[in-house]
């Protein structure tokens, strides 16, 4: 069976989605292909904070109305240096999204969440196809056209592939692109808590050793009385084997153990999901296109969850892919040379946060003293400030 299509989507993940929902809702035939079959990812219990450019994004393509009441605001980002010999806040910062017009910085959805969006808004738009459960098997690239097998027999023909399919992406493989890629020897440990304290949409990131932990604000939900109260995403990064470890423990040593790591800036934590582990990686292509093909999201770059920075840098792929498309041919060398102009900025962002994260893992005291300097000048020098926040949404 042989079917034609504009665009061509590999990787049914948030960031796939998106890109089939922004492309068909610009009038544009899109077929979305992930090995996966449907409803895999719902057990998935972390969150995402979508800062104000992402949310312009959904919001345009009439996905982010349909959010209602799942996502809570992020008014205020708190960083606390806690890197001392003992383990209190000794430097916090707080940075208010109203001092850069940004009110509020973005909002925090649970990944479950946004996935029941986006299909919902799939189901509403005729020139979208999603296909589970089935996976690229080969790929060939001419001047006028990329010819797809799936490993379904099925043969997918496209004006252009968006390869959407994560950090070992087929299509970069197939499309001949090379990529950097590197390990920290860290996981992120993530779940959900309740607290006795409203966090009163402050994100808060602690650093120390290991890696941030972070508490990003949801909407408020039940407790594991079943009380509703305030409720938070954790992401606590460490080590690989401190990560293993914290992950093994019975409830109750774990849940001493988050709340210590928190300084009790919540009151008592109390973990509502399960926890679950995720290995920290880095990566960048060496390219963001090929003939006919277009990378976007961790097919192109991998950084740590650090600043909510990974998919919002994802969906802003999409949106450069969109406007570098415009009404002209998908896939054409003319928009696929715009879109590629945009990996200068990606790179440096990946270096950037390479570095954040290396500061933040350190256990060496002079460099924890460094980093608690660093903190504090930046808390002091207003245009700094406003510099960083403005880098960190993506804003110009």
């Amino acid at each position: 069976m042989s079917e034609t299509c504009e665009i061509l989507v590999v990787g049914g993940g948030v960031a796939g989605l998106t890109a089939t929902a922004a492309f068909a809702d610009a009038g544009r035939r899109v077929t979305c292909v992930e090995r996966a079959a449907p409803g895999a990812a719902a057990a998935d219990t972390r969150t995402t904070a979508f800062l104000r450019p992402a949310v312009d994004l959904l919001t345009e393509i009439g996905v982010w109305p349909l959010l209602a009441g799942e996502s809570a605001p992020l008014e205020t980002m708190r960083l606390i240096d806690a890197g001392g010999r003992e383990n209190r806040a000794r430097e916090t910062g707080d940075f208010h999204a109203e001092e850069v017009g940004e009110p509020p910085f973005g909002w925090n959805v649970a990944n479950a969440a946004i996935r029941r969006a986006l299909e919902e808004r799939l189901a509403a738009l005729p020139s979208a196809q999603v296909m589970n459960g089935a996976a690229l098997d080969a790929l060939t690239l001419r001047r006028d056209v990329a010819i797809a097998r799936l490993s379904t027999g099925e043969v997918v023909r496209a004006k252009l592939v968006i390869g959407a399919d994560g950090r070992d992406s087929r299509v970069r493989a197939l499309s001949r692109i090379g990529a950097r890629r590197w390990g920290y020897g860290q996981k992120a440990l993530v779940c959900v808590v309740s607290h006795g304290r409203p966090h009163e949409a402050v994100s808060t990131e602690i650093h120390r050793v290991g890696g941030p932990f972070t508490l990003v604000p949801m909407a408020d939900g039940p407790d594991p009385d079943g009380t509703p109260g305030p409720r938070s995403s954790v992401v606590w990064m460490e080590r690989t084997a401190e990560a293993d470890r914290l992950a093994a423990l019975d409830d109750a040593a774990f849940e001493a153990a988050l709340n210590e790591r928190s300084l009790g800036i919540l009151g008592r934590l109390r973990p509502v999901t399960a926890r679950a582990t995720w290995p920290i990686a880095g990566l960048i292509a060496h390219r963001l296109t090929a003939p006919r093909v277009a990378l976007i999201a961790e097919a192109a770059h991998v950084v740590p969850p650090i600043g909510a920075q990974g998919l919002n840098m994802s969906l802003g792929d999409i949106a450069a892919l969109v406007a570098a498309t415009g009404e002209g041919e998908p896939g054409a060398p003319s928009a696929l040379a715009r879109y590629q102009r945009r990996w200068p900025e990606l790179a440096a962002r990946v270096a950037g946060i390479d570095a954040l994260n290396r500061a933040a893992m350190t256990g060496a005291q002079p460099i924890r003293d460094l980093r608690r300097f660093g903190l504090g000048a930046l808390i002091r020098v207003p245009p700094a400030r406003r510099l960083a926040m403005r880098l960190g949404l993506g804003l110009r």
